[in-house]
């Protein structure tokens, strides 16, 4: 177990651990769904899955709804990596924005926790076809989540060969 801890690094903790462990929490206590798990070691897988579903709809919709709405502006991943290369502490400062957008997206899933219950009262879900939505959801969530990291890591390979040839050139 202390194991598996000392693995997680600092980001994992802040963006995905905490985040479900929270989530699971203040559902217990604002809602009827109970997700506590008596077995440690699944409680912990999971927390950190919830935790990174909460993480990934932060970074597609919350992050896409604030950049839309103008709420927050971001430079240019050209300038962000190069600044990155010079200032170190701009990783530290980037685990903290990043866990502020996940406490937004569990705040909203809470509430949207909230609302299901209230309409799951009201109307008659199918259990099975709620188990369905939910995993055609997480599907699609993780989708769009590969394809967000697949042009990030795009766009930084590409900064890195263009520095490459900077470099090169200057000799």
């Amino acid at each position: 177990m202390k194991e598996l801890l000392e693995k997680l690094s600092p980001y994992d903790i802040l963006n995905n651990l905490l985040p479900g462990i929270l989530f699971v929490v203040l559902a217990q206590h604002t809602t009827h769904y109970i997700f506590v798990q008596s077995d440690i070691i699944l409680g912990l897988f999971l927390y950190y899955f919830i935790g990174l579903v909460i993480s990934r709809i932060g970074s597609l919709f919350v992050e896409w709804f604030l950049k839309k709405i103008k709420f927050v502006k971001y430079c240019e991943h050209k300038d962000f990596a190069k600044a990155q290369k010079q200032d170190k502490k701009i990783d530290m400062l980037l685990e903290i924005n990043n866990m502020y957008r996940t406490f937004i997206a569990m705040g909203l899933l809470l509430l949207l926790l909230k609302l299901y219950e209230f309409c799951s009262l009201k109307f008659q879900f199918c259990e099975t076809v709620t188990n369905v939505v939910l995993v055609v959801a997480i599907l699609i969530l993780f989708l769009f989540s590969y394809r967000k990291q697949t042009q990030y890591v795009v766009k930084q390979v590409g900064y890195k060969l263009k520095d490459k040839e900077n470099e090169t050139s200057n000799i």
